[in-house]
């Protein structure tokens, strides 16, 4: 029998955390846009016609643009009555904020501390900004 050396064993199955592979930043922001969009979706019954997800050190920006509006937001708008629609939102966005932030940690990895959504009608297309402070590294 011919010996053949040292045998490697199987690959450690907890490896040092510096040997994890961490997501790429276009992965995380691609997994920050689909599940904000989803939410988004759930929680309106509409989307948006572009979203896009930025993560700049410990800040996550989102910005749905061109959002759908229900009818019935619609026709508050034409009656002069957008800021009830904003205020509606803003109660919403501040109701499910958990969600929201459950997203973010979920892509990052990293605690959201802060979270702020802002909701202008006036600009045609409508638009939604999400921010998230994140915990520092």
């Amino acid at each position: 029998m011919e010996d053949r050396g040292p045998r490697e064993g199987p690959d450690d199955p907890d490896p040092p955390e510096d040997e994890v592979a961490r997501p790429t930043a276009a992965e995380v922001s691609e997994a920050i846009r689909r599940d904000i969009l989803a939410i988004h979706r759930d929680s309106y019954g509409r989307g948006a016609d572009r979203i896009e997800a930025h993560v700049l050190d410990d800040t996550v920006f989102v910005i749905l643009d061109g959002i759908e509006l229900l009818p019935n937001e619609e026709f508050l708008i034409e009656s002069g009555r957008g800021e009830a629609v904003v205020g509606l939102r803003r109660h919403f966005q501040e109701a499910i904020e958990t969600t929201f932030r459950a997203a973010v940690e979920r892509a990052t990895g990293r605690r959201v501390r802060g979270f702020a959504s802002l909701v202008e009608l006036d600009d045609a297309p409508p638009f939604v900004v999400e921010i998230f402070r994140l915990e520092p590294k």
